[in-house]
């Protein structure tokens, strides 16, 4: 990775540990452990023999990670894959005490212009959370038709201007190829009358997030996800997910209430938001939605 590592907010930090109450000699997983900013307020919670499986498909943010979690040792295990593995990939660190999915797109991401998942500054539009394979969002923008790229933008962005975007993305590439954010910014801005660009966002968010979402197929697995962790814990353990856009939060609420006819406790009615202080000091923090089940202690 180009650069200095970007500066990590964890998003309702005091929320997550208060609803999954670390302790000494307790067991958790990071199922999305991004740059660790959770896990590291797991791990001094926890001290001084409470351990931490982290999991993540992006092996910058495992590297960095690592580095500056090393003074915790053992008590810290990093495992590269995908959150739709997690049985597999934690193996005999089961059962866990706590479990968390922090979802969505991490500051790594966010904030290195070589990943190419936003637009402030110019870089390839590459997206994937792994730069080892997959498809980059470049690939996937040249290979769709007009009516799937529109499709796609629709569903996973909640674009109402997805098929002017779509058309407006394929005229511009039959005469240059879209490879970099910038240009697909451009397209997308120029693609929505002005008078209804949204207020508070760039007006090629929902597009950027629309691909994103498709490269790295972040919604398809994450319902069966959300029940491996479930799965996963302790009697009396508890599984908290944050999510960052209405796509996200219905699957959380969904599986959430479908684990509750099973005999999952809901721990939070209404999911826990950011107060005032954090969504002015962190704006990517407006967003989140914080939400939390609890598996029964046996009888």
């Amino acid at each position: 990775m180009d650069g200095p590592a970007p500066v990590h907010t964890p998003v309702l930090l005091a929320e997550v540990v208060a609803a999954l109450r670390p302790k000494p000699g307790g067991r958790y997983l990071d199922a999305t452990v991004g740059l660790g900013g959770h896990a590291e307020a797991f791990l001094l919670k926890s001290a001084p023999d409470g351990v931490l499986s982290g999991v993540d498909c992006d092996p910058e943010a495992l590297a960095l990670t690592r580095a500056r979690l090393a003074a915790f040792g053992g008590r810290l295990t990093l495992i590269g894959g995908r959150y739709e593995d997690l049985p597999a990939l934690v193996g005999d660190a089961a059962p866990f005490d706590g479990v968390l999915f922090d979802l969505g797109a991490s500051s790594l991401q966010f904030d290195s212009p070589e990943r190419g998942f936003a637009f402030g500054r110019e870089g390839p539009l590459d997206m994937r959370m792994n730069r080892r394979t997959g498809e980059t969002a470049t690939d996937l923008v040249a290979r769709l038709s007009e009516r799937d790229l529109a499709d796609l933008i629709y569903r996973w962005g909640e674009e109402r201007w997805s098929r002017r975007i779509a058309r407006a993305i394929v005229t511009a590439q039959a005469h240059e190829p879209i490879t970099t954010t910038g240009q697909l910014a451009a397209v997308v801005a120029r693609a929505i009358p002005r008078r209804f660009w949204p207020r508070h966002i760039h007006p090629a968010t929902r597009t950027f997030q629309a691909l994103r979402i498709a490269v790295n197929e972040e919604l398809v697995g994450l319902g069966p996800a959300l029940e491996a962790g479930v799965g996963l814990l302790a009697p009396g353990g508890r599984a908290a997910a944050i999510s960052f856009h209405s796509l996200e939060d219905r699957i959380v609420k969904q599986t959430w209430r479908r684990l509750a006819e099973a005999g999952v406790q809901i721990v939070t009615k209404r999911p826990i938001t950011p107060g005032p202080d954090e969504a002015a000091a962190n704006p990517r923090a407006r967003s989140a939605k914080l939400r939390v089940v609890e598996l029964p202690r046996v009888a």
